[in-house]
């Protein structure tokens, strides 16, 4: 086969779900479904937050960042796929690839630190309610949020650097729906050495840094929960992080199950299947959990779809 690096042209295959044909339409109308589902429903969780001069507070400061990134996240991968589905094709250009890699990276890790700004915000409110104000202020909250943006955005310039460095052959096939990192290094024609060391070393800083930072933010929490000794008290506290707590467990929960499952020969499919689950579902079913769950955001809800109602008749 040719062996080529930077190129315009069609150069990879994305193997996708399936190779029924039979079974495209049902997978074009359901990722179109999740798809807007996820971009509306994270779009009325921003505009409630927005709207709602009672939201206007940390916590929901960075709730309305999770929902702009998750939508960007699904707009990373999606759309490309269903492109493919509808044209009957399974083909992506290098520098297409190159941009799914960039923003992939970017999203997903900037999921992951909201999460754990989210449960630092938690953390003070429940721990230190009498310093919250003067902690989480204004300036901190925009500071933590754009730290986050400019740190990610140079972790991923850096694995795409690095990636432009191999070589593929041309119709190289991914096994995915779409160009995972992980996946580009294991069919690349080079050495991937450097790139698999890299990957390892930002996985470790950008996944358990976090994921222990959360852990620490709730062990104290549910410590300072089990000294308070009014049981309506303890249920007014946990409630406010409930939500955050069940969409943690979702992303956390879904990403582990696709990465530590056991590797098999021909198994691609039912990979690529199991991460649909954080790629596609978890951004999906953060405003069903954020609005069900938190009376705040359900009543801003009520409030901004009645205000749309009469201007719509």
């Amino acid at each position: 086969m040719e062996v080529e690096n930077h190129t315009g042209e069609s150069q990879f295959l994305l193997l996708g779900l399936s190779d029924d044909p039979e079974l495209q339409p049902l997978i074009f109308g359901l990722f179109l479904s999740m798809y807007t589902v996820t971009v509306l429903g994270n779009m009325l969780i921003m505009s409630a937050t927005i709207s709602a001069s009672h939201l206007h507070t940390p916590m929901y400061f960075f709730l309305c960042n999770l929902s702009f990134v998750d939508i960007c996240f699904v707009s990373t991968t999606v759309p490309k796929m269903l492109v493919n589905i509808q044209a009957h094709s399974k083909d992506i250009t290098y520098i297409e690839c190159l941009i799914q890699v960039y923003f992939f990276i970017i999203f997903i890790a900037m999921d992951n630190f909201l999460l754990t700004i989210m449960a630092y915000d938690r953390f003070v409110a429940i721990c230190h309610p009498l310093q919250y104000t003067v902690v989480m202020n204004p300036r901190l909250c925009v500071f933590l949020v754009l730290m986050s943006w400019c740190f990610l955005s140079w972790v991923s310039l850096l694995h795409l650097l690095l990636l432009m460095r191999l070589t593929f052959s041309t119709g190289t096939e991914i096994p995915h729906f779409f160009c995972e990192l992980a996946q580009l290094l294991k069919v690349a024609s080079s050495d991937t050495f450097i790139n698999d060391i890299t990957l390892y070393v930002a996985t470790a800083l950008l996944g358990l840094f976090p994921a222990a930072g959360i852990l620490f933010s709730y062990s104290q929490i549910f410590s300072s929960l089990m000294r308070m000794s009014s049981a309506v008290s303890k249920y007014r506290a946990f409630s406010t992080c409930s939500s955050h707590l069940s969409v943690v467990s979702l992303f956390y929960g879904t990403g582990l199950g696709v990465y530590f499952s056991p590797a098999m020969p021909q198994s691609y499919m039912r990979s690529s299947t199991a991460s649909v689950m954080y790629t596609v579902v978890t951004p999906m079913l953060n405003p069903f959990i954020y609005s069900l769950r938190n009376k705040d955001v359900k009543g801003a809800l009520g409030q901004l779809l009645s205000r749309a109602v009469p201007c719509v008749w």
